[in-house]
């Protein structure tokens, strides 16, 4: 028997019956998912600390809310009748906190890190829209996240194509990068007779610095030892390359179409999945949430272009 359980059955008065906002959202959630592991994934806490919000609500309510079974939570009589209740202080709870987001204008600085190529292609040319809804916010726009950390605050938010294996951040799986491999019309018409992007075949490809990247690791093991043609520090100038006919190049689709390239391979296993990641802090920040909010609409709408 817990706590609350002991207190009701012996009609012990707990040393308060103030109710706590936190232990009625968490009596809602589970009444609403029948189980402790579902209602503390949907309300981001541990099962431990649901479990002892629960008890704490049933020592100041001085009644048992739920009957505790193998496969769940069940409402009682008196949990079922202060369902009502929870709801109404939920809705309260909501319409506060939205009044201070209205009281507060959706103004400021928000700083977004994000890759040139998403920057340039996609979410500048979509700004105007963004601006034309909320004109008082101002946007920093970074597009080395290479050296841009949320952690460090060097931005607010970022889109990038690595998920975070650390730090205080949200984040949220918003697509996937495509990438093919292209070539210029002027290199295949030099191009060797037979080749197949094997070691008759040009490559551009990323330099030392960025050696790492999936792109750049697919190229190393095509040229298996060869030197390639070229060596960039950035996507535009591989997309430049590849039009002049220096050779092959792996480059975004999101890039490529559109250019005089030629895709001679269109899946081949580089893709990136496209993260949303905010600092948990500022996820809830008028301003951060907003322009978030636009970018996640306009990334998922064009999934099929990327």
């Amino acid at each position: 028997m817990n706590d609350s359980a002991k207190r009701i059955a012996s009609n012990e008065k707990p040393a308060s019956r103030r109710v706590n906002w936190n232990d009625a959202q968490a009596f809602l959630a589970v009444a609403r998912h029948g189980t402790l592991s579902g209602a503390a994934g949907a309300l981001g806490v541990g099962i431990a600390t649901l479990g002892r919000r629960i008890e704490r609500l049933e020592g100041a309510m001085r009644i048992p809310l739920f009957v505790r079974q193998p496969s769940g939570y069940s409402l009682t009589a008196e949990g079922q009748a202060l369902v009502p209740r929870a709801e109404a202080l939920e809705a309260a709870a909501h319409a506060f906190s939205t009044g201070i987001e209205e009281d507060e204008a959706l103004s400021g600085r928000v700083r977004l890190a994000t890759a040139e190529n998403l920057a340039t292609r996609l979410i500048l040319p979509a700004l105007p829209a963004f601006r034309e809804r909320h004109p008082g916010i101002a946007i920093d726009l970074v597009t080395d996240i290479a050296t841009a950390s949320l952690s460090r605050r060097d931005a607010d938010l970022a889109i990038r194509m690595v998920k975070p294996e650390r730090g205080n951040v949200s984040l949220r799986r918003l697509a996937t990068l495509g990438y093919g491999l292209y070539a210029g019309l002027d290199y295949l018409a030099r191009r060797p007779a037979g080749a197949k992007g094997g070691h008759d075949d040009a490559y551009i490809t990323w330099g030392e610095r960025h050696a790492h990247l999936p792109a750049a690791r697919w190229v190393t093991e095509r040229l298996d030892g060869r030197e390639p043609a070229l060596t960039t520090t950035s996507l535009d100038a591989q997309v430049v390359a590849a039009e002049a006919g220096l050779g092959l190049a792996v480059l975004p689709h999101l890039l490529a179409r559109g250019r005089d390239l030629t895709c001679l391979e269109a899946d081949i296993g580089v893709e990136q999945d496209i993260y949303l990641v905010i600092q948990t802090d500022l996820s809830r920040a008028p301003r951060v949430r907003a322009l978030a909010d636009f970018l996640s609409e306009l990334i998922v709408a064009n999934r099929e272009a990327l």
